[in-house]
């Protein structure tokens, strides 16, 4: 791949990591919950969605996920539903200061979080179209397919896990401090929970 269109594609993945989503919701709830380190396990499981979207799409399902109308909305409604739940169970969650809740919250298990974030980004049939939309543009037919994915495939997961951890997640850090009373934890759970519902609305009917 030209270094030229290299530093096209990876200014184009900035730009898409940086844009807000439910990948960016998710790590910064993980990042609050469970602590900065351990939000990156919710940040992978994010990138296996993204390398699962790009698989599809470079074997050719992608094309008839996009071109079926029932397989696109039982993906869309289904991933609409998820981050609708999610939306819900943050903002029922009632706010508590014991040591035994905190520390329940900042001791859930690492594959727990990769779990959500798959599913968060895996449920969501517009990365597929998206994709479908994006990626052709950097492929080259003349040159070898598989070394254009593995290139394309590592660009845009070390691009989201670099936005998702340092940015997102860092940004959470400045939101402990309401953690620490009641009123502030009941604050941020009904913001992510009005966020994370949102989102899922916006999945379903856009």
């Amino acid at each position: 791949m030209p270094i030229s269109l290299w530093a096209t594609l990876l200014g184009a993945c900035l730009l898409i990591s940086f844009t807000p989503g439910a990948g960016a919701i998710n790590t910064m709830s993980n990042s609050l919950n469970a602590g900065f380190r351990r939000a990156l396990w919710g940040v992978l499981g994010q990138q296996a969605a993204l390398v699962i979207h790009l698989a599809i799409v470079a074997a050719g399902i992608g094309v008839i996920v996009a071109s079926s109308p029932i397989a696109f909305n039982v993906i869309r409604y289904l991933g609409a539903a998820y981050l609708v739940y999610l939306g819900v169970r943050q903002f029922l969650r009632r706010p508590d200061l014991s040591e035994d809740t905190a520390a329940a919250l900042a001791n859930e298990s690492g594959r727990s979080m990769f779990q959500r974030g798959l599913w968060v980004n895996l449920l969501n049939p517009k990365a597929i179209v998206f994709f479908l939309a994006f990626i052709p543009g950097f492929v080259q037919p003349e040159h070898p397919l598989w070394s254009q994915y593995l290139i394309i495939g590592a660009t845009i997961v070390v691009v989201d896990i670099v936005v998702m951890w340092f940015f997102f997640a860092l940004a959470a850090k400045s939101f402990q401090r309401f953690t620490r009373s009641e009123k502030g934890q009941r604050a941020l759970n009904r913001v992510f929970g009005v966020l994370f519902a949102a989102v899922g609305v916006l999945l379903a009917v856009s």
